[in-house]
């Protein structure tokens, strides 16, 4: 039996609302106003924006209670792993006492740019970016000083930084230090394979062998997701799921953003492994001139514990630790906060004492 034709209509009409909707939450999505919410007290400081940075604009997220703090500044890693759209559940006990600046790298999250020319983004350049956005906020916040914090790919820009300009800088603190890339690669790919083979999946067992001399040669990346399934990326936290969160519901970013974010990491990362590959960190940088602190969680096979520690031993520098978290992997500043705070307390303490 045929349907009524005003039934047929009423079904139209349903679809075309249903459209419309779609393609309204589309579009308010790409050009929904991004903020960062406001911390309160008299001295608070929450702000989010574009600020010129040697010759390109970059976006700069500043957050903390005082802004009479120590200044903090945060190099994200990836490459153009933006962590401006979840960072902010994990920072709070930070912003109690520091200063927190977080930047999206030169085309990268929020500062990719899409008519902007990016056929010359290298480290070197980015390492620019990098002091230039320093004497900004030194600038800006009057102070002659500040932290440096790298994590992950990161580290790569800032052990470079301090090496070039270690002036700018009270110490440096890697997280998730990078170092001698097949070491490191190797690490995580005989880490892998070893939990598969516990767990008797021979089916990602025989993936990652067949991958072996490809990663020996440094051509390729022992597989993320393989790392991420075995717990050598993070334990006590869920780093995909941050983002996706971070994406829908934080105030940061907006639909127009996450597709920059995209384009950012599929350029980034296109260019800068391969830069990193052929130029590992213990070849660039051997001695820097202020204290240096490698952060490292016990389970990290993103950036393997044991190729940071052997370049931690062969690095020159006044005043140089080590530090373990022994529940992290990946990301123990956000894995165990609590812990992080208090030690990253503890050490200013003693830097500006």
């Amino acid at each position: 039996m045929m349907e009524e034709p005003h039934l047929i209509r009423k079904g139209f009409k349903i679809v075309k609302i249903l459209i419309v909707s779609v393609v309204l939450l589309i579009a308010v999505g790409l050009v929904f106003p991004t903020w960062t919410p406001r911390i309160k007290g008299n001295n608070s400081i929450s702000l989010l924006e574009q600020v010129q940075i040697n010759g390109t604009k970059q976006e700069v997220m500043i957050r903390g209670v005082d802004l009479h703090n120590p200044i903090v500044i945060f190099v994200h890693g990836g490459p153009g792993c933006s962590e401006i759209p979840y960072v902010r559940k994990y920072q709070d006990l930070l912003e109690a006492n520091f200063t927190i600046v977080h930047y999206d790298q030169r085309g990268s999250g929020k500062s990719y740019h899409f008519y902007e020319d990016y056929s010359n983004l290298s480290t070197d350049l980015l390492v620019d970016d990098l002091l230039a956005l320093t004497d900004y906020v030194e600038e800006v916040f009057g102070q002659p000083k500040v932290l440096l914090i790298g994590h992950s790919f990161g580290t790569y820009i800032g052990m470079k930084a301090v090496a070039k300009a270690p002036d700018k800088f009270v110490a440096y603190m890697g997280i998730g230090q990078v170092a001698d890339h097949r070491i490191s690669e190797l690490d995580s790919l005989n880490y892998s394979v070893e939990q598969a083979r516990l767990v008797s999946n021979q089916k990602d067992v025989e993936r990652l062998e067949h991958l072996r001399s490809a990663i020996e040669r440094g051509e390729m990346l022992t597989p993320r997701d393989m790392v991420r399934k075995y717990g050598g990326a993070a334990r006590l936290i869920n780093d995909n799921r941050d983002y996706y969160t971070g994406f829908l519901l934080h105030r940061e970013y907006n639909l127009l953003d996450v597709i920059r974010y995209v384009k950012g990491v599929s350029l980034s990362q296109k260019i800068l492994l391969e830069e990193e590959s052929k130029n590992t960190m213990t070849s660039v940088v051997s001695k820097v001139n202020i204290p240096v602190y490698f952060i490292m969680g016990q389970y990290d096979y993103m950036t393997s514990i044991n190729a940071a520690r052997q370049y931690f031993d062969r690095l020159e520098a006044p005043k140089k630790d080590f530090v373990i978290f022994e529940n992290s992997a990946h990301y123990p500043q956000f894995e165990e906060k609590e812990l992080f705070a208090k030690w990253l307390n503890e050490i200013w303490s003693r830097l500006s004492g």
